[in-house]
């Protein structure tokens, strides 16, 4: 499998920073990793390209507006910062690198995005599996969003962050803790009408310890999409279930798309 790292141009001034996992003939839909609030393509490690071998299929793996090495974002984020990455950005990147169908896979915002772009979508995404995805700020989600804001001042987190964000790491821990913690935010989120639009089979996972979102978020998700929708909650799991439990998860997505989608092809 080759995998190639490029700067790809996505209209009005705004270039994306990509990583490309192909095996030597593309077969099925090409499999989308949409990342956190404070990832990258970096911070997926190892779980794209294990989840791409086991499939099959090919991967992209990119890192938004304002992370990495792609285009820098106007801050303070839009309330609506969110829909417009699902809805303008993502499909504008599937186009200019002519992927026709798409698996998307998002965690935390990313999974958030991920529910937006599949219902904007269509019939172009195949399946959909988010991770800790929140449609609104629970107790849960502000008393994390505390916690992390004391762990960024007292420890060693903003040094470890600095490895992946380089100068950018002040900005995206404010502009994540700014907005999200803004009540306009809060009273602007609204994700039903993306969620109704879902025609693909959606895994909606969690795990039964994330701290930042209660149940209800995934519960909520799944009677939003309707009966294409499961629910799944991982025991003795927080909020980063690809990283905690990596081969679990990777398996289970796996079985998962596999018997949604199509049988396993053969490297």
């Amino acid at each position: 499998m080759q995998i190639r790292d490029m700067m790809v141009p996505v209209g009005e001034g705004l270039e994306l920073e990509v990583r490309r996992m192909q095996h030597a003939e593309r077969q099925g839909p090409v499999l989308v990793f949409l990342h956190e609030s404070l990832g990258s393509i970096a911070l997926w490690r190892k779980f794209p390209e294990k989840l791409a071998r086991a499939t099959g299929w090919d991967a992209l793996i990119y890192n938004r507006q304002g992370y990495g090495r792609s285009s820098p974002e106007v801050l303070p984020r839009p309330y609506d910062y969110l829909e417009v990455a699902g809805h303008r950005w993502l499909p504008r990147l599937l186009d200019r690198l002519e992927i026709p169908e798409a698996v998307l896979v998002g965690h935390s915002d990313g999974g958030s995005i991920s529910l937006v772009a599949a219902g904007a979508m269509g019939s172009r995404v195949k399946a959909l599996v988010t991770m800790a995805a929140h449609i609104y700020a629970d107790h849960l989600t502000l008393a994390g969003l505390e916690e992390m804001a004391i762990r960024y001042r007292e420890t060693d987190i903003r040094e470890r962050l600095e490895r992946y964000h380089g100068r950018r790491t002040d900005d995206l821990f404010s502009a994540w803790q700014t907005v999200w913690r803004d009540e306009g935010f809060h009273a602007a989120m609204d994700f039903s009408r993306w969620l109704a639009a879902i025609e693909c089979p959606a895994m909606i996972i969690q795990g039964e310890n994330d701290e930042y979102g209660v149940p209800e978020q995934v519960t909520d998700i799944v009677a939003g999409i309707g009966a294409n929708a499961r629910a799944v909650f991982l025991e003795d799991t927080g909020h980063s279930p690809h990283l905690e439990k990596t081969d679990q998860v990777a398996a289970l997505i796996c079985d998962f798309l596999l018997s949604e989608i199509g049988q396993k092809n053969q490297n």
